[in-house]
């Protein structure tokens, strides 16, 4: 492949070789020449346990004769009868472990895919993609390169995905000795939950083209990202023109929220951006969280105005004693299964982020106002 700026192209001779079969020789280390039976007989496991697994990694089940398998696929099923054996693991527990990491290594695979590819995309046809609406998938070129250029890159790449969920491993782990309170064990954890929606983002769907909405909800995703982890908070999840994230504590979450509707507010190609918070005990399963404080936050946001915060009473309360922030109480109203809620409005007090920017100094942090309205 050669290479024009930061893009790659792809040569006959390079595509020549290109197929499924030698991709997948190359990630998997042989081609598939294995049936389920034999991964279940090397592995020493029954053909009830092997398609199990196979299924819980998120795959088609497939015939037991067909030879869709390498000694990598047959590895695996070993390890993970090893933690049933070894480890004391039932298999229920185990199959949930296996189920955890196809469905993150699913989405990460497919998130990589696509930003290969846009990044090896020929430039000429992202200018023409700049005038006309995109197609779901790349062009046969790109697709080409990003395969190879993936593949290669595969083996770099392996040590950083270790390396992150060792990382993110030891944070969750310390999360939970935190959390291991027998008083709220019963009712969960309890935890500020906020969610940033993007203002009119219907109405964008409507006029933008589909690359530059996949343009603009990257940037979203990547700059609330960013400042959502500056505080020490976690985004749960992201779907399109919304987040959703968490914080321990109630300042971090006050600051999360200030930044996201400033940041955005500045940024030339993406709307306002409007939050809403709440806190109180959430439900943490399958790396999401549920509950009526979930609940309480989404509806608040869908009454939020567009670059505002509002938070509910009870953050609202635990802001009263923290300088830097105030919090200004609204009119009462009923939310959709939520029920009767006086949502406040946040700012920075006089003299925050924006007024200490402007003057060229740090943030000042005064006392904390709260006033009630009718």
């Amino acid at each position: 492949m050669s290479d024009v700026g930061r893009h790659r192209v792809v040569r006959p001779e390079d595509v020549a070789g290109l197929s499924a079969d030698n991709l997948a020789a190359r990630l998997l280390g042989k081609p598939a020449t294995m049936a389920r039976r034999d991964v279940s007989r090397g592995a020493e496991v029954s053909l009830l346990s092997a398609r199990k697994f196979w299924h819980a990694l998120g795959f088609p089940i497939v015939e037991d004769d067909d030879a869709m398998f390498t000694e990598a696929d047959q590895m695996a099923l070993m390890a993970v009868a090893r933690l049933v054996r070894e480890e004391e693991l039932d298999e229920s527990t185990a199959l949930a472990m296996t189920r955890a990491f196809a469905r993150t290594t699913d989405r990460l695979a497919v998130w990589q895919t696509q930003l290969m590819a846009e990044a090896l995309a020929d430039p000429a046809l992202e200018a023409a993609l700049d005038e006309a609406d995109a197609r779901g998938a790349p062009d046969l070129a790109a697709a080409n390169a990003a395969a190879l250029k993936l593949a290669d890159m595969a083996d770099s790449l392996e040590p950083l995905l270790i390396y992150a969920w060792r990382r993110h491993l030891t944070a969750a782990i310390s999360r939970m000795l935190a959390d291991a309170d027998p008083q709220q064990s019963a009712q969960g954890v309890r935890r500020v939950v906020g969610f940033a929606d993007l203002v009119n983002f219907t109405s964008l769907v409507r006029r933008m083209t589909e690359r530059q909405l996949a343009v603009m909800v990257q940037r979203f995703e990547a700059l609330a990202t960013d400042i959502v982890t500056a505080h020490g908070g976690r985004v749960i999840k992201t779907v399109g023109d919304e987040i959703l994230f968490v914080t321990i504590d109630a300042a971090p979450a006050a600051a999360v929220a200030l930044d996201l509707v400033e940041t955005m507010a500045e940024d030339d190609l993406l709307p306002d951006v409007r939050v809403g918070m709440a806190v109180g005990p959430v439900l943490s399963r399958l790396g999401d969280v549920f509950g009526t404080t979930v609940n309480r936050a989404s509806r608040i946001t869908s009454v939020a105005p567009g670059g505002g915060v509002l938070v509910d009473d009870a953050l609202a309360s635990a802001l009263a004693s923290l300088s830097g922030f105030e919090t200004t109480a609204l009119r009462t109203r009923t939310l959709r299964g939520i029920g009767r809620v006086t949502p406040s409005e946040l700012r920075r007090a006089t003299g925050g982020r924006l007024a200490a920017r402007a003057a060229g100094g740090p943030p000042t942090r005064p006392t904390t106002t709260s006033e009630e309205t009718p």
